[in-house]
């Protein structure tokens, strides 16, 4: 880790990453407006509210390694914890690919690992605003709700041209209870959601305390009212890189799995059975599954968006 003159920046580089950097990063982007986190060229930028204070970081390849820039108090915290985030404590030992589809996907993307943010709260309190809606409709209320609440960023989100301009932390678990329940339901979520939201940003400190608890975090996710399974195994594929927390509950994801697997469109329950095998990997099986998109062809229109919440 080094302290750079501009002593507002440090910086450190992760060997072996660069493979991992999309792989890792992309998947805790919600959609292209998110404001916390952002894409320019191969660099990623994201901002954290760490144990040590707020950060924004920069994530850029540097031949086959990573080299990472943190900016805010909590910049040392960020520089630290980069290895998990870019997946470098996932171990694919034991994962057996017995399937021909997940042994063409592990020939194809040996690279995909599942990283860790160690940040419970960051990712589950927007993940409730996912449940039950399409991703279109959470990622619009989870932007509109972050740009009217959130704090910027620190470093240079303040600097007019640069790449990480006007970005913003993720709101806190206390900004998240401060918000008026008029001003959940202008940016489209219901009082079931924002209820449950609540309840969850109430329980910070503890659901925190699972960071250094992993077996734990599925049981206390799901004791919170309005919290279930498919947003527990979110929570813990993002906070925790749980390997194995597959996405039970899913719209399209058990459909995929089980289409993929065994030819057949199949409930939780029965995907569940197939999954068996693959016990400590099943999340891993998702994610290179949905790499080399071996799911059933869709068809039909899309589904519009509902328009019956105040705008």
């Amino acid at each position: 880790m080094q302290t750079l003159p501009n002593s507002s920046r440090s910086e450190r580089v992760v060997a072996d990453a660069a493979a991992r950097l999309s792989v890792c990063l992309a998947r805790l982007r919600r959609g292209p407006g998110d404001s916390t986190m952002r894409c320019v060229g191969q660099s990623w930028w994201r901002a954290a509210r760490t144990p040590e204070g707020p950060s924004l970081a920069e994530f850029g390849p540097d031949g086959g390694a990573v080299r990472v820039r943190a900016w805010g108090p909590g910049a040392a915290w960020v520089l630290q914890q980069a290895t998990r985030l870019l997946g470098a404590d996932d171990d694919p030992e034991g994962f057996q690919p017995r399937h021909p589809v997940l042994g063409e996907a592990w020939r194809r993307y040996p690279q995909i690992r599942v990283g860790a943010t160690d940040l419970v709260c960051e990712s589950l309190l927007p993940t409730v605003i996912e449940q039950k809606v399409t991703g279109a409709e959470a990622f619009r209320s989870i932007h509109r709700l972050t740009r009217a609440h959130a704090d910027p960023a620190p470093g240079p989100s303040a600097v007019a041209g640069h790449p990480a301009e006007g970005m913003r932390l993720p709101l806190s678990a206390e900004q998240w209870r401060r918000i008026p329940s008029w001003e959940f339901l202008r940016a489209g979520v219901e009082q079931r959601r924002s209820t449950a939201l609540c309840a969850a940003a109430a329980r910070a400190g503890s659901l925190e305390r699972t960071q250094s608890r992993p077996g734990t975090a599925d049981r206390a996710l799901c004791s919170i009212p309005g919290i279930g399974a498919w947003t527990s195994a979110r929570t813990r594929q993002q906070a925790h890189g749980d390997a194995d927390a597959w996405s039970v509950g899913d719209y399209h994801i058990p459909r995929m799995l089980s289409w993929a697997l065994v030819g057949e469109l199949l409930d939780d329950d029965a995907v569940a059975e197939v999954l068996m095998p693959y016990a400590g990997h099943r999340y891993r099986v998702e994610l290179l599954i949905r790499a080399v998109g071996a799911g059933p062809n869709r068809h039909g229109p899309r589904k519009s968006l509902p328009t019956h919440f105040p705008r």
